[in-house]
C-alpha cells in the first residue's frame, strides 16, 4: 500500500509518500514541497499546484491520497486559501482516479503519536522515528504531510486486519 499525504496550502503544499515496508514498518518513498511564488495571481498558483500534484500522482502511482479535513481557525483569509488548495488536491485525485482519505488533525495526531492532542514537535519526532529518518523533514508542511500519509497507512492496515476477522 502506497499513500500520498498532502498538507494543503497555496504558498507551500507539503507532500509525503509512504508505503508499507512489511513486518509492521513504514518507509518514506519521497517527500517535499510544491511551492508557488507570492507575486503571481491566485489562479496561476492553483494551476501550478494542480500540475505538480498530477506529476506526483503519475510518477509515484499511490493507492490512495490522504489530506486533513479543513480546520477553520481564527484567520478567515488563511482558511479560504487552504480551502482553495484543498480543492485542487481533491480535483487532482479525482482526475487520476485515486481514492481520497480525509482525517481530522486529532485523528492524525492519534494515529502517529497515540495522543490526539499531541503538539507539533511530538508529531514531528514520531514521523522521524516511524520512518527512520535522520532528520525531521523541513519545512513543517512536509512533516505534516508525512503524518497524514502515516495516519492513512495505519488506518488502511487496521481496516485490512479487522476485515480478516469476520
Amino acid at each position: 500500500m502506497r499513500i500520498l499525504g498532502i498538507d494543503p496550502g497555496t504558498a507551500r503544499m507539503g507532500y509525503g509518500i509512504v508505503e508499507d515496508a512489511g513486518a509492521g514498518r513504514e518507509r518514506a518513498v519521497a517527500y517535499g514541497c510544491l511551492e508557488t511564488p507570492s507575486d503571481i495571481r491566485t489562479e496561476l498558483r492553483l494551476q501550478s499546484l494542480y500540475r505538480g500534484l498530477i506529476e506526483l500522482l503519475e510518477r509515484y502511482r499511490p493507492d490512495a491520497l490522504a489530506v486533513e479535513e479543513l480546520f477553520f481557525g481564527r484567520n478567515v483569509t488563511t482558511a479560504i486559501h487552504v480551502g482553495q488548495a484543498r480543492g485542487v488536491v481533491l480535483l487532482a485525485a479525482a482526475d487520476r482516479g485515486v481514492p481520497v482519505r480525509e482525517f481530522t488533525p486529532m485523528q492524525v495526531k492519534m494515529a502517529v503519536t497515540g495522543y490526539g492532542r499531541a503538539d507539533k514537535t511530538q508529531v514531528q519526532r514520531m514521523v522521524r522515528a516511524l520512518l527512520g529518518l535522520r532528520e525531521t523533514p523541513k519545512p513543517d508542511d512536509v512533516a505534516d504531510a508525512l503524518a497524514v500519509a502515516l495516519a492513512a497507512l495505519h488506518s488502511e492496515s487496521l481496516t485490512a486486519r479487522l476485515g480478516g476477522l469476520s
